[in-house]
């Protein structure tokens, strides 16, 4: 009788380094007043703003350089915010220690991330929603086609968000010291940074108070 040979495996690849996308929203918002992740605006949340953007931006970014995964840091309001906007819990970070700042909620989605390949991390904040897609993408290009560890734009030679690290500065992010934050990573590493010049106002304008919330909305 002929022996059965068992069936070959199929070969199963590991899968490709992403850039990952994370949006920081687990502050207070105490000058706000209300979760800033749920002001509305343009029609959606601030939130919701930032995760279309995000979504858009594949259709710009070149083949394989596009965000691959997208990570939602919550903290102060996490219950109210999930109840609003949907989200895919794959998505979802709580930050316990939201009150140590936001260098706290980088190191929480950093190590959200420990079981995903990940090239770097593009880092928004939720109170930036006048991001286009289209420069979402191309910092996600120049990133990958510069090889730059650290990719961000600039209006008017001022520097804004959102900002993007390479894997390689994950340890370094963690061990960054609170009273300086993510800014240390950038200063130990300025011949490494690559600034994007953008016409887009939005990546310098701070949403965090009724009044800065005014003046967007009406132009004044």
């Amino acid at each position: 009788m002929k022996r059965r040979l068992p069936k070959p495996r199929a070969f199963r690849a590991d899968p490709a380094p992403v850039l990952a996308a994370v949006i920081l929203s687990g502050g207070e918002s105490s000058r706000m007043g209300s979760p800033k992740a749920l002001i509305p605006f343009r029609g959606k949340t601030f939130l919701e703003n930032l995760l279309d953007t995000i979504a858009q931006s594949k259709k710009n970014a070149e083949a394989g350089k596009e965000i691959g995964c997208t990570r939602v840091v919550l903290g102060a309001h996490t219950k109210e915010i999930t109840a609003k906007v949907p989200l895919d819990s794959s998505a979802i970070v709580v930050n316990p220690q939201w009150q140590q700042g936001q260098l706290s909620s980088i190191q929480a989605a950093i190590r959200s991330l420990r079981d995903v390949q990940t090239d770097g991390i593009m880092l928004f904040l939720v109170d930036h929603p006048l991001v286009s897609a289209e420069l979402v993408a191309e910092l996600a290009n120049r990133f990958y086609a510069s090889g730059r560890a650290i990719v961000l734009p600039t209006f008017r030679d001022k520097r804004g968000h959102p900002v993007i690290f390479a894997s390689r500065l994950y340890d370094e992010l963690l061990a960054a010291p609170a009273e300086q934050g993510a800014r240390a990573v950038v200063w130990a590493h300025a011949d490494e940074v690559l600034e994007v010049p953008t016409n887009e106002e939005g990546i310098v304008l701070n949403l965090n108070d009724p009044e800065a919330l005014r003046r967007a909305l009406t132009g004044a």
